[in-house]
């Protein structure tokens, strides 16, 4: 039997489309920023879009064509959330980057990009300033200031953000793209090698920010005041900035300021009642509010990603009557693949049963299918028990990376499922838990932290003969670097001078928080660093930060 056509419009999903409804249905909601002096501002989804127009308009003034990548180095902020939309809406695609990577990491990043344009909050210009000689395709440089802001500088190509704005109209007819045009680029952090750059379509942005409207379950809404402690700077914040619009949900922008005292003063400030980020951020609020006996007004809800939670931390949590919600994702499916929304939780579970059930990665969204493999790549059972690699495919998951055809042929097996490299159990309701990593890496603040690169960082040293990076519990950052070194013949002990050589030499955050120092490395069968006996050898080893 032949299938038949129905008769429906077809409308592209289209990212113009979010701002456009907001601006009609959610005109008087609210985007409320503080910047890097601690100065607020507040506007509603209606001005926004006026001032969005502009930008658009400014944009195609400066020459921007459908196609081009533009950068955004800037913290969360109104101007930030402007761009997102402004870029993608004329056909152009909104390029974030992470301004804590490494500066060769940076480097490679735009370049291969090949960025025409770099807009870069204030507070972070001097790092642009720093690379540009490095930036090949970049030519001009917008700092997100008005005129009394702008800093001085030798560049030739500065231009002010609010100057780009300057009289234009506060209107625009969208082009009417096609929906898998690209929208968005946003790099991994660069594990395993060079980053390797995830591209978003308009189409892909609107179904992640549908589904996770969808698996949140109402758990956010038009009455609510989101705080998205995630920075826009990786994954698009987690989508949130389509989501809200929306939803209707007004939106409270941290900046720069994401320490427990910074966070709890803006969830007050900007009243708060639902918020997400990853488990750093909120072990320093719970500390900063166990040190001064502060309580919240109106927060009920915190989504932690990107590592995964302490039992402790939830308790902490949910000792102030706030509800605890915990996504999985990765770059790759951008980002956010399952959640353990209220709604999953089994009914007959309560207390410390229910938190534990809250440290699962929960059940997938709707555009996002879940399948574990064994080590010959055939298909595990969903039975809670059978662990397997955790493999994903949906219209949220990427199809390849971003000029990169190497990569993207050992990231995909042979049906075009994505290898996520995590190692999990599902159950038969389709709730993921992960159990391991395929991977010897080390996820700190929820930010990966390669142990390869790491351990041929420490090989530059001349005392250091071999190395090997293991990831050690940690309180605050969950997992923190322990470097493991065999000495070159000739050489002593000398902690610091190896880490004052690694500080020059790799990403800040990547520096180990201790050394120790064995004769012999254990090795494989195959003459390989057996990490496994590693992490056998320093389990229960406490580190001096913790």
């Amino acid at each position: 039997m032949t299938a038949i056509l129905g008769q429906m419009m077809e409308r592209p999903l289209l990212i113009s489309s979010i701002i456009d409804y907001a601006a009609q249905v959610h005109a008087g909601r609210q985007i409320i920023s503080r910047d890097a002096t601690g100065a607020m501002h507040s506007y509603g989804y209606g001005d926004a879009a006026k001032r969005i127009a502009r930008l658009a308009h400014g944009l195609t003034a400066m020459g921007v064509k459908p196609g081009d990548r533009i950068a955004t180095v800037a913290w969360n902020d109104y101007r930030h959330f402007e761009l997102y939309y402004a870029i993608s809406g004329i056909g152009a695609v909104c390029h974030t980057v992470n301004p804590r990577l490494f500066h060769d990491q940076l480097i490679h990043i735009f370049n291969h990009a090949e960025d025409r344009f770099v807009f870069v909050d204030s507070t972070l210009f001097p790092l642009i300033e720093g690379l540009a000689p490095a930036l090949n395709t970049i030519e001009g440089v917008i700092v997100m200031t008005d005129p009394a802001g702008m800093p001085e500088s030798a560049l030739d190509n500065l231009q002010c953000y609010e100057d780009l704005l300057d009289g234009q109209p506060e209107t625009i007819d969208w082009p009417e793209l096609d929906e898998r045009t690209a929208a968005a680029l946003c790099y991994t952090s660069g594990t395993t090698g060079n980053p390797k750059g995830a591209l978003y379509t308009h189409r892909s942005t609107v179904l992640h920010a549908l589904s996770s409207i969808a698996l949140f379950d109402g758990w956010l809404t038009r009455r609510d005041v989101f705080m998205p402690a995630v920075p826009m700077f990786h994954v698009c914040a987690w989508g949130y900035p389509y989501v809200c619009p929306i939803v209707g949900a007004s939106m409270a922008m941290p900046g720069p300021k994401l320490d427990g005292a910074g966070l709890y003063d803006m969830v007050e400030r900007a009243q708060v009642t639902m918020t997400a980020g990853v488990p750093t951020l909120w072990h320093g609020m719970m500390q900063h509010m166990a040190e001064t006996g502060a309580r919240f007004s109106n927060l009920n809800g915190v989504m932690s990603g990107g590592a995964a939670p302490s039992l402790q931390l939830i308790k902490d949590i949910e000792d102030h009557g706030v509800e605890f919600i915990q996504g999985w994702g990765l770059t790759e499916t951008s980002p956010i693949g399952s959640a353990t929304s209220p709604s999953s939780i089994p009914d007959n579970l309560e207390g410390e049963d229910k938190q534990k059930f809250k440290l699962k990665q929960g059940r997938p969204t709707f555009c996002v299918e879940f399948k574990l493999v064994d080590d010959d790549g055939v298909a595990a059972p969903h039975n809670g028990a059978t662990a397997g690699e955790v493999l994903l495919r949906g219209n949220t998951v990427i199809s390849g990376y971003y000029n990169d055809a190497e990569a993207s042929e050992a990231a995909f097996d042979e049906d075009g499922w994505f290898r996520t490299g995590d190692i999990g159990v599902i159950d038969e309701h389709g709730c993921l838990q992960l159990t391991d990593r395929a991977k010897d890496l080390i996820k700190s603040g929820g930010e990966w932290i390669s142990s390869i690169d790491l351990e041929g960082a420490a090989l530059g040293h001349p005392a250091v003969a071999a190395a090997a990076a293991i990831a050690i519990p940690h309180p605050k950052w969950d997992e923190r670097p322990l470097l493991v070194v065999v000495l070159a013949e000739g050489h002593s002990e000398d902690k610091e001078s190896i880490l004052d050589y690694l500080r020059g030499a790799v990403a800040k955050f990547w520096v180990p928080d201790d050394i120790v120092f064995i004769d012999e490395m254990p090795l494989t069968a195959t003459g390989k660093v057996s990490k496994l006996q590693l992490r056998q050898r320093f389990e229960g080893y406490k580190l001096p930060t913790a």
